[in-house]
């Protein structure tokens, strides 16, 4: 309750400070640890689209007719807060990697692709939808940490399904102590996030579809030793401080898997969270990955299996809104993934035990949309809509599905075919809505 009054105090010197004062576009913000959009807490469940902006380019990999069908299909159900990449780096034909490029070499940009970012931003205002933006990834499917330590001149980067993990994890370990590596990064922040729409003319600073910048994808540091991770630390706030200088009307978060993604070091996340210029949190929750289930067994419907899976998530959630509450920001799950029954890649076979899980992530949200809790969005992982996969993995050529190029294809992706899996969509994201409805008319 305390808290409830408080958002209302602060709402209301909000709402006299925007009567006085010239009218500016509404930005996500928080205040006092939740989401506020158009005056009001703001709860979201949204899906991660991370292929957007290539699909609404007008060159290689765009399809501006499927980008539309996408939006409006995406925008029908219920889901407006959409994850996209920015752009991934490097040279073209790299297995695993998702092209066309958008750096092809330090500061050597794809202008088409450029394009296609500020046409799909445009997209999404014309929608009421937002998106968060993330910048960089510490896996190799859009160069990231390894790409920028190949240009800094560490040698070739290995690939993870060919030279192997432990190689991988070696080399990208070097990016946290490489001043050079971070910096090539630096400038690619500059450029970005200082950009102006080549449409509209504004700055992306000026652009209320942009819900926030992220640091990463699943930002690591790759080292157990306390002075790298002082260091990750440090390149994380000075990073967040960079783009809050350039960009002031926006939020910044991490990208961050939570737990999982900082060495399994609890105080290590929360250092993460405390910082200033990070507004608010994350986790991502991968099952299968993580070895929660087993998914080779080709049972069809909720095993017991599964419902541990569940549980485990559940706990796992549970540790992470703990720090939530101390650091007293909004909590999101913004990456969470589940295989199909039997673990099927094909559109349109069971999705028995997914929509099991979803239904729990999503019950979550709304329970605490209606308790004015912290945990205050959820992104699942990914949106494959009218995809249809030629091959196992990507090919050149091939439909963007919501599984990158390292993966297979159909393997966490929903589709527009998965009618169970929307409807549990659908269902979710109505329910998230009457409850804010019903909230924000007592406030």
């Amino acid at each position: 309750m305390k808290k409830r009054l408080k958002i209302i105090f602060s709402l209301s010197l909000l709402a006299i400070l925007s009567f006085s004062c010239t009218e500016k576009p509404d930005y996500y913000k928080v205040v006092d640890g939740q989401f506020i959009h158009d005056g009001s807490p703001y709860y979201f469940i949204g899906t991660n689209f991370w292929y957007g902006s290539i699909l609404a380019s007008d060159g290689e990999g765009g399809d501006r007719a499927r980008l539309s069908a996408e939006l409006d299909t995406l925008k029908s159900i219920g889901l407006t807060n959409l994850r996209i990449m920015v752009g991934s780096d490097g040279e073209n034909g790299v297995p695993s990697k998702v092209e066309p490029t958008l750096q092809k070499s330090p500061g050597n940009y794809n202008d088409t692709l450029l394009r296609g970012l500020d046409y799909m931003m445009c997209e999404l205002g014309k929608r009421g939808m937002s998106a968060v933006l993330f910048l960089n990834n510490a896996w190799e499917w859009t160069g990231g940490y390894g790409q920028y330590l190949e240009w800094a001149g560490y040698g070739k980067a290995p690939i993870p399904n060919i030279d192997g993990w432990d190689k991988y994890h070696d080399y990208v370990s070097q990016f946290i102590r490489s001043d050079s590596a971070k910096a090539l990064f630096s400038n690619y922040v500059k450029y970005i996030v200082g950009r102006k729409n080549g449409i509209t003319g504004k700055p992306y600073s000026e652009d209320p579809a942009i819900f926030s910048w992220q640091i990463g994808n699943e930002p690591r540091v790759f080292n157990t030793d306390s002075a790298s991770k002082a260091e990750f630390v440090d390149w994380l706030r000075s990073t967040a401080k960079l783009i809050k200088g350039i960009d002031g009307n926006h939020m910044v978060s991490i990208g961050s898997e939570g737990y999982h993604g900082c060495e399994d070091d609890w105080n290590l996340y929360e250092s993460c969270c405390s910082i200033p210029e990070i507004d608010y949190i994350n986790m991502h929750i991968w099952p299968y990955n993580w070895g929660w289930i087993d998914r080779t067994d080709p049972a069809a419907g909720v095993t017991e299996d599964d419902a541990k899976s569940i549980d485990s998530t559940n706990a796992y959630m549970e540790k992470h809104l703990e720090i939530a509450a101390r650091v007293k920001k909004p909590l999101v799950c913004e990456e969470f993934g589940y295989p199909r029954d039997g673990f099927s890649f094909s559109p349109g076979s069971a999705t028995a035990a997914r929509d099991a899980y979803y239904s729990n992530m999503f019950g979550h949200i709304v329970k605490s949309g209606k308790e004015g809790g912290y945990f205050a969005g959820c992104n699942f992982w990914g949106w494959g809509g009218l995809a249809k996969a030629r091959h196992t993995f990507w090919e050149k050529g091939d439909d963007y599905t919501g599984d990158p190029a390292q993966e297979q294809q159909g393997l966490n992706s929903v589709f527009a075919t998965d009618t169970s899996t929307l409807d549990v969509i659908r269902r979710a994201c109505s329910r998230l809505q009457q409850t804010i409805n019903e909230t924000n008319s007592k406030l």
